[in-house]
């Protein structure tokens, strides 16, 4: 049996795995990694320094590839993009808090991002524990929530700020807006616990309200979702690895490192539709 070495890095969620290169991997090992990813939302590898084929293969190991709606993939591999900022660029790709592609009728399961070139300081990434979002409302905010649908959109302006860059030299041809709604409280189809699941990137208003409407609740919830102790924050460096669950945790880059390139490929593994 595998004998991977998993280490918690916060109390939230996210531990590093070791012990392990990802380019020959044991049935048991990827049964142990999927344990240990369904534990902590979210798990990261050092030092792995894959090719784009063996990058692929890992993946598909975990789940199916998809590509991504708006950015352009690779040479030879449409479903690994390029996660960048370069010297001259003030804002970086994705850089709020969210939930991938929530405005697709099937959002992802999973994400997994690998560091090609990292700055010499600054680009970690924040992320959340979706679970303890939702466990720890009141039972009277959780009775409100349950019947609420979300409506989420690709054209939300604060996201949609951090995409120019990369429409511009890697963009699809695809400019039209992607709406799809979802539960607000969504139950994780592998592991049967409830999250919170609305996002400030996407999220822009409850079924049946207006944003106005709905703003207020968002607001809170927003603000909610990211307390310090449902979150963790892993810093980079070349060869490192992070996969996560799209169903259940949050992220967000931090943009601290104007003047310097970065440069992270990113695979999607395609999902269900929210229940």
């Amino acid at each position: 049996m595998a004998r991977l070495e998993v280490k918690c890095i916060a109390g939230a969620l996210g531990a590093e795995i070791g012990g392990v290169d990802l380019r020959e991997l044991r049935d048991d090992e990827v049964r142990e990694i999927r344990a240990a990813w369904l534990e902590h939302l979210v798990v990261f590898f050092r030092d792995q320094p894959l090719m784009p084929a063996q990058y692929m293969a890992f993946a598909q190991r975990i789940g199916r590839p998809i590509e991504y709606p708006f950015v352009k993939g690779i040479p030879g591999f449409p479903e690994i993009i390029e996660v960048k900022k370069l010297e001259h660029e003030r804002v970086n790709f994705g850089g709020v808090w969210h939930s991938d592609t929530a405005y697709l009728e099937e959002p992802p399961m999973a994400s997994m991002l690998l560091a090609r070139e990292v700055p010499p300081h600054g680009g970690d990434t924040l992320f959340a524990n979706m679970y303890m979002a939702y466990e720890t409302l009141s039972e009277g905010m959780k009775r409100l929530l349950e019947p609420l649908v979300a409506v989420n959109s690709s054209a939300k302006a604060d996201v949609t700020r951090t995409r120019e860059d990369r429409l511009k030299t890697d963009g699809r041809d695809e400019g039209k807006e992607l709406v799809a709604e979802h539960p607000v409280v969504r139950t994780h189809p592998e592991t049967g616990r409830k999250a919170l699941y609305v996002n400030f990137a996407h999220t822009v208003r409850f079924r049946g309200m207006a944003e106005k409407e709905s703003a207020p609740l968002l607001e809170f919830l927003f603000q909610h979702q990211i307390r310090p102790e449902f979150t963790c924050r892993f810093s980079w460096q070349v060869g490192s690895l992070a996969l996560w669950d799209n169903r259940c945790a949050q992220h967000n880059p931090v943009n601290d490192y104007h003047g310097y390139r970065r440069l992270m490929h990113r695979i999607t593994l395609a999902g269900e539709r929210p229940k």
